[in-house]
C-alpha cells in the first residue's frame, strides 16, 4: 500500500498529477499496490483528478478522521471531536486574529463574518477559490458546532510568528487532541485518534496489508505519523525540516516528480 498526502507531494506547483508521478502509480496498482490518498481535506474537498485516478478506491481524509471506500461509497473508519470539545477548541481559534472553519460530515463550515474576510488572509488565487466553494456560511458557528461531531477545527493565519506560537499554544491548552499544519499559515485540530497514521494502520487491518509493505509520502507536520509507521516513510524534498528528519528518505520535490522517483526506487528496483 502507498499513501499519498496531496498539497505540495503528489500534486506539483499547478495542483496537477505530473505524467511521471501518473504513470508510476498506474503500475504499482497493476502490480497489486493499493493506491490510498491521505489528506487534510474531506473527501468531496480533494481535487477531481485526484478523485478520478482510476486506481484509487480508497482515500484517508480530514487528517484520519475519515477512511472512505469511494466504490462503494460508505465511510470505513471515523474518529470525530465531540460537540463540546470543538465548541471549546473553536471558542479559542476565533478569538485570535485568524480566519477559522471547520469540517463536520465531510464538508467545510465558516461564519458569516469570517467568509466575507477570506480574501484578507490569502493571496492566493487557488485558496481563495477553494475555501470559498468548499465553505457552506453559518450564522453562528457554536451553536453550529453544538449540534454536530466536529471532523477538525481550522484557522488560518497572515501572522506567521502568532501562528507558531499559538500552534504551541493549542497543543498546551487542548492536550487530548491531534494538532497539526499542512500548510505554511494555519493550525488544524484533530480527534487525538485521528491521524494519518493511525489511518494507515487502520487501513492496514482492512485490508489484510502488513504494515511493512507499507509506502507513505508526506511534506507537512500532518505526514509525520503517518511517515514514521509506514514501512517505508518517505519526505519531499520540500518537506518542512522535521519531517526530513523522521523520514527514511528523502525524494526530490514536488515539482520533480518526487514521488515517483522514490518509487522506482523502492518499489520497482525490487
Amino acid at each position: 500500500m502507498i499513501l499519498l498526502d496531496l498539497d505540495g507531494t503528489l500534486l506539483n506547483s499547478d495542483k496537477t498529477v505530473s505524467a511521471a508521478n501518473y504513470a508510476a502509480l498506474e503500475r504499482a496498482a497493476a502490480m497489486g499496490v493499493h493506491i490510498v490518498p491521505a489528506t487534510g481535506r474531506f473527501y468531496e474537498g480533494m481535487p477531481e483528478v485526484v478523485r478520478n485516478l482510476p486506481f484509487v478506491r480508497y482515500a484517508v481524509s480530514v487528517n484520519g478522521a475519515e477512511i472512505y471506500d469511494a466504490r462503494e461509497k460508505k465511510v470505513l473508519h471515523k474518529e470525530e471531536l465531540e460537540p463540546e470539545e470543538a465548541v471549546a477548541i473553536y471558542e479559542y481559534l476565533s478569538r485570535l486574529p485568524a480566519l477559522c472553519d471547520a469540517y463536520v460530515d465531510g464538508w467545510g463550515y465558516m461564519s458569516r463574518s469570517h467568509y466575507q474576510r477570506i480574501d484578507e488572509f490569502t493571496a492566493v488565487p487557488y485558496v481563495v477559490k477553494m475555501l470559498k466553494e468548499l465553505r457552506t456560511p453559518v450564522d453562528d458557528m457554536k451553536e453550529f458546532l453544538a449540534q454536530h461531531k466536529v471532523q477538525k477545527v481550522m484557522a488560518f493565519f497572515n501572522d506567521m510568528d502568532r501562528r507558531a506560537v499559538e500552534l504551541e499554544r493549542v497543543k498546551t491548552l487542548f492536550p487530548n487532541t491531534a494538532v497539526s499544519s499542512s500548510v505554511a499559515n494555519n493550525i488544524e485540530v484533530n480527534a487525538q485518534k485521528a491521524t494519518k497514521g493511525g489511518a494507515l494502520l487502520n487501513l492496514c487491518q482492512v485490508l489484510g496489508v502488513d504494515v511493512k509493505d507499507t509506502m507513505a509520502f508526506g511534506d507537512g507536520s500532518n505526514d509525520l505519523e503517518m511517515i514514521r509507521n509506514a514501512g517505508i516513510g518517505v519526505a519531499m524534498g520540500n518537506a518542512y525540516p522535521g519531517l526530513k528528519e523522521a523520514a527514511d528518505y528523502v525524494t526530490l520535490t514536488c515539482d520533480e516528480d518526487g514521488v515517483a522517483h522514490a518509487i522506482e526506487k523502492f518499489v520497482f528496483a525490487h
